[in-house]
């Protein structure tokens, strides 16, 4: 790769570092107020708050304290330390019947959590979501949505990995044009050879030597988003420790530009095997498109399994870890010496599943990369390869 034309790769890269960080707020959804719960009274909810605050004391909750660390979160839990609890409370950004609302987060902790007429739901299949709260609006049922377009915690966390891969990539590429010829040193020395994997091992061998360059830019973008994510969610302590790429929204949007891509490039020849695929009888094709019909599904298809595949394998990593975690304190608070035996076990499988997971780290990023790269591969195979 000349210096030109690396250059010109990592410029395209930050472009597409800034657009994936302005296009992947996991947490985008509209509320309805039919979901909307009347407030209670003060007395009862007070009552309800302490009883709950006595119960969380009181029991330790495994599957809450797993869910609170792979599903998305209004604020960041940095630690928990006795009854202090340490928290990084994010912006609150509500579109409500034409009017913008904005707040921090912390506004919730009270006893209703609500503020301004909204209320963070604490309980059932709306849990974490921001509803209306309004007694009288709920009871009139206008249907009005509330429009949640806040930093939650991926999106902070999206933010931060982006600002990163900006400042690391940006120094990579003034290295390369200083060192022009000679042997690379600190970072470069470091990324250069993935940046060489990505070219030569997916890029050339997936899409051909005459057509990869033009897909570089996306295929180096995606890899260096995953792998950076991947390690910085095995990190944990504040600003790591996000699921982003066990957020099922953020791999749908990766997913979503490896089909876009695909059908945007898909020549001819691409479109033609689809609609009459060779060598398939034509009672299979006419006059029932029964053919057709299957590939227009596995266009479909594809970036469905591109998303589910690194969605449930990030996610599942986590969980086993925190499950791990978790069975310390439960046979804990049965046994503290029950409790000390099975920690050993804990923190050492912990161990093995976490250097196991930087494993799974650059596999999750090296397959979605490489998919994608063959999916651009078939979209542009010319006849003659047939």
């Amino acid at each position: 790769m000349t210096v030109h034309k690396s250059n010109t790769v990592f410029f395209r890269l930050i472009f597409l570092c800034l657009l994936f960080g302005v296009l992947l707020p996991g947490r985008i959804y509209a509320s309805t107020q039919d979901h909307a719960m009347p407030v209670p009274a003060k007395d009862s909810v007070s009552e309800k708050h302490g009883n709950t605050e006595h119960s969380k004391d009181s029991a330790f909750n495994a599957g809450e304290m797993i869910l609170e660390h792979v599903v998305d979160n209004h604020e960041w839990h940095v630690a928990e330390i006795g009854s202090l609890h340490l928290t990084i409370p994010l912006p609150i950004i509500l579109l409500y019947e034409g009017k913008l609302y904005t707040f921090c987060s912390s506004r919730f902790h009270n006893a209703s959590h609500s503020y301004l007429g909204f209320k963070l739901e604490q309980e059932g299949q709306h849990k974490g979501k921001i509803i209306r709260a309004d007694e009288h609006e709920a009871a009139v049922g206008s249907g009005s949505k509330v429009y949640d377009f806040s930093i939650t915690k991926i999106v902070l966390a999206i933010l931060i990995s982006t600002f990163l891969l900006i400042l690391i990539f940006v120094s990579v590429a003034r290295s390369m044009t200083r060192n022009r010829g000679k042997a690379p040193t600190g970072l470069q020395s470091m990324l250069e050879p993935l940046i060489i994997f990505v070219r030569d091992d997916i890029a050339k061998s997936s899409i051909g030597e005459k057509k990869y360059e033009k897909y570089m830019p996306f295929l180096l973008t995606i890899f260096f988003f995953i792998f950076f994510n991947n390690l910085f969610g095995l990190i944990p302590f504040f600003p790591g420790g996000a699921n982003v790429t066990g957020n099922i929204a953020v791999t749908l949007v990766m997913a979503v530009f490896t089909f876009i891509i695909t059908t945007v490039n898909g020549n001819k020849h691409y479109w033609v095997d689809i609609i009459n695929t060779p060598g398939v009888p034509w009672w299979l094709k006419f006059p029932v498109p029964l053919m057709p019909v299957v590939e227009i599904i596995g266009i479909i298809t594809k970036p469905f399994v591109l998303m589910i595949r690194l969605f449930a394998n990030i996610t599942a990593g986590h969980i086993i870890v925190l499950g791990f975690v978790s069975l310390i304190f439960i046979f804990g608070a049965m046994n503290m010496a029950l409790g000390m035996g099975v920690s050993v076990f804990s923190v050492a499988f912990m161990i093995f599943m976490n250097l196991l997971e930087l494993l799974v780290a650059f596999i999750q990023a090296y397959v979605f990369t490489l998919l994608s790269a063959l999916y651009f591969g078939l979209a542009t195979i010319e006849p003659e390869h047939h």
